[in-house]
């Protein structure tokens, strides 16, 4: 599905180069909910960007499915984002000015893709996500949870390869994130859904299939939730953040 191989991503300061990525390989199979853990500057959120090619790597490789991200030209990358990724950001992005059930399709409006299908697709999600009372509403007229819950359903309308979530539950209350998360988990088993989360949340990375933790630009450790409880995970997780500031 996902394939990174030995990414690197440099930033010129005046004449300092500062080395953000320094050769990170992972892959997502289709299906799994990874998360990505790591403190600040660690390079998470460049290597999102990287993904995503909002920004160039300097070197390495981005497979999507068979497509190599790198290769493709500005309007072939624009294509894949509105094709083939689905965003999710920490502040929605909603418009005000559309109801629930016209931000789920802006995608598709985008793509000129306006038709009695794309309207049953919106309306097949909101229901998927428990938001279909609130469809004719405005952003202004619901909860954060709500909010961000739109915004997944967005994401997922032109059925994506691969979903990424940018601290989808940063702005949120406990309620409101764990509303997310399974929005995310329906998402999975409703849709089969790949999703590739940056988050600084022990509690939502938790949920994840595995976590990825980087450090200072590498791959530090990568751990699997196997078959134990969310809640022991959730241990192992601490525990490994807590190894990792005492190194």
């Amino acid at each position: 599905m996902l394939s990174v191989e030995n990414l690197h991503k440099s930033y010129q300061v005046g004449k300092t180069t500062y080395a953000v990525l320094k050769g990170v390989s992972l892959q997502v199979e289709k299906g799994e909910f990874v998360a990505v853990m790591g403190p600040s500057g660690s390079g998470k959120t460049t290597l999102l960007n990287c993904i995503s090619c909002y920004i160039p790597a300097d070197s390495g490789s981005i497979t999507l499915g068979r497509e190599q991200l790198a290769r493709l030209n500005e309007d072939a990358l624009a294509r894949v984002r509105n094709r083939k990724l689905g965003f999710v950001f920490q502040d929605f992005l909603l418009l005000d000015g559309l109801t629930v059930r016209d931000n789920i399709l802006l995608p598709r409006i985008i793509a000129g893709q306006t038709d009695a299908a794309m309207e049953a697709d919106a309306d097949s999600l909101c229901d998927v996500f428990g938001i279909t009372a609130i469809r004719d509403k405005y952003p202004a007229e619901i909860s954060g949870g709500e909010k961000q819950r739109t915004a997944v359903a967005r994401a997922l309308i032109n059925h994506p390869l691969l979903i990424l979530a940018d601290e989808p539950t940063g702005n949120l209350d406990s309620k409101s994130s764990r509303a997310v998360i399974d929005s995310f988990a329906q998402a999975r088993r409703a849709l089969g859904a790949t999703i590739f989360m940056v988050t600084h949340d022990s509690f939502a990375a938790s949920f994840c299939d595995r976590v990825i933790i980087l450090r200072d630009g590498v791959v530090w450790r990568t751990l699997a939730k196997g078959a134990q409880a969310r809640s022991a995970f959730q241990d192992a997780l601490l525990d490994a953040i807590r190894e990792m500031g005492k190194e």
